[in-house]
């Protein structure tokens, strides 16, 4: 019920309905392909298959075709060739590929020549294809969002280039207009950012959702990141790949077995440690298929480093670390000390603090903990608006919500800054009504 909600809440920040999304399959084998259309069918995409490179390409010609993938070893044009050509006359369709182990300088060819999205190896496992899928689309979203905002504000260049020969008055009431319409292009160009923050805020709940104490997790240690960045004079766009960074750094533990997540990281053992070491890479991974999240990306990959060297996964050393992935390193662990998933009992802040200070130069870059003890010592002042805590009674519409709306289990219901809408204020009424609780609602004040 908690998920139904929530999903009908963040739909009120979209649009018109896109036309559903299109995959093409292209494989020599017919059940290599009918298990790829068993596969994608449920999750409502349109299924297009090609028996060969060749039909792939006519399909190609009289269809919009969202993403591609294709099988490597085909007869008269394998898959590299094949999505070479797809690159080269349809540069905007996701390519993926799928290959087998042994195919491995053929792989690096369409890597090379193709440029690939991503590669699967078969045979594949159906979570990581669906997800690998799921989140290119979401990037093609985007792009096509992008896109159609960029052919608004081309239209309303052109009707300009057409009234500066009309007469002066008509000038001055067309570029009003055109004013107007570029505040609505910006306007939407916000709400798309808002949205697709949301999205990953709501995402990094996913992981918290497993286990009770990692609840407020991801969100406390991204405020704290955010803070020493700001403290260490970070530029604003690296404080937003620290905050998608800090969101996101356990979305490698989502394949993780449940006992793994359940036990301090100091008392697994070695079989243990060498599986759960490996979710750094993982998380970088899940993002490869988005380009604005790649410094993100890298940050997650290098989060437990350590400043000697003697951390995972790439044994990196001071300056070698990104930053960003110094800081989250020191935050990630302060707060597992505080809730236990580091070491076998949870510390006080004061003890944590002092094993924080203990590490540096060993565990943590020394300017990071300068950087931590001065936020300990003299918190910098909230940047945020004044506000009031009220009931779902006292809401009414065009109120902002100053922070996360959280639900008594820790999950995000809405996000800070969202403009309520009576439907929204109805459907946390209802929320309440069914799970027996009252959510705590901040606002803006004027």
């Amino acid at each position: 019920m908690e998920q139904q909600v929530r999903q009908e809440m963040l739909a009120e920040e979209g649009g018109q309905a896109e036309p559903p999304f299109s995959l093409l399959a292209v494989d020599d084998e017919s059940n290599i392909l009918a298990s790829l259309r068993r596969l994608f069918r449920p999750h409502g995409y349109r299924i297009l298959t090609a028996g060969s490179g060749k039909e792939g390409l006519a399909l190609l010609e009289t269809e919009q075709i969202d993403l591609v993938i294709s099988d490597m070893r085909m007869p008269e044009m394998d898959g590299a060739q094949f999505l070479t050509q797809v690159r080269n006359r349809w540069p905007d369709t996701v390519r993926i590929l799928l290959t087998g182990y042994a195919d491995i300088s053929s792989t690096v060819e369409a890597i090379n020549k193709a440029q690939i999205h991503r590669y699967i190896a078969k045979p594949w496992d159906e979570n990581e294809l669906l997800d690998t899928v799921r989140q290119s689309l979401e990037l093609k979203g985007l792009q096509r969002e992008k896109k159609r905002l960029d052919s608004l504000l081309e239209q309303r260049n052109n009707e300009l280039l057409v009234l500066n020969t009309s007469l002066e008055a008509k000038v001055q009431e067309r570029t009003a207009a055109l004013e107007q319409a570029m505040l609505l292009v910006e306007s939407s160009h916000e709400k798309l950012k808002k949205s697709f923050l949301t999205s990953i805020r709501i995402f990094a709940n996913l992981i918290e959702l497993r286990e009770g104490k990692l609840a407020g997790h991801s969100r406390r240690v991204t405020e704290m990141s955010r803070h020493l960045g700001q403290i260490m004079g970070l530029a604003e766009n690296a404080i937003q790949d620290l905050v998608v960074a800090s969101l996101l750094h356990d979305i490698g533990k989502l394949g993780l077995p449940d006992v793994l997540l359940s036990k301090p990281f100091a008392t697994l053992t070695s079989d243990e440690r060498l599986l759960y070491v490996k979710h750094p890479i993982k998380g970088q991974q899940a993002l490869m298929a988005l380009d604005t999240l790649e410094e993100a990306a890298l940050i997650i990959r290098s989060h437990h480093e350590r400043h000697d060297g003697l951390g995972y996964p790439d044994q990196l050393n001071g300056e070698q670390i990104p930053l960003g992935a110094r800081i989250l390193a020191l935050v990630n662990d302060y707060d597992g000390l505080l809730n236990g998933t580091l070491l076998p009992r949870i510390f006080t802040k004061e003890e944590a603090v002092k094993a924080i200070m203990d590490g540096s130069g060993r565990r943590y870059h020394p300017d990071v903990v300068a950087a931590f003890v001065e936020f300990n010592t003299s918190p910098p002042d909230e940047e945020t608006p004044t506000e009031r805590e009220i009931s779902s009674r006292e809401l009414s519409p065009d109120m902002v919500l100053a922070r996360d709306l959280i639900s008594p289990a820790g999950t995000l219901l809405l996000a800070k800054d969202y403009q309520l809408s009576q439907r929204a204020i109805d459907r946390i009424r209802r929320y309440e009504e069914v799970e027996s609780c009252a959510l705590k609602c901040h606002v803006k004040t004027e």
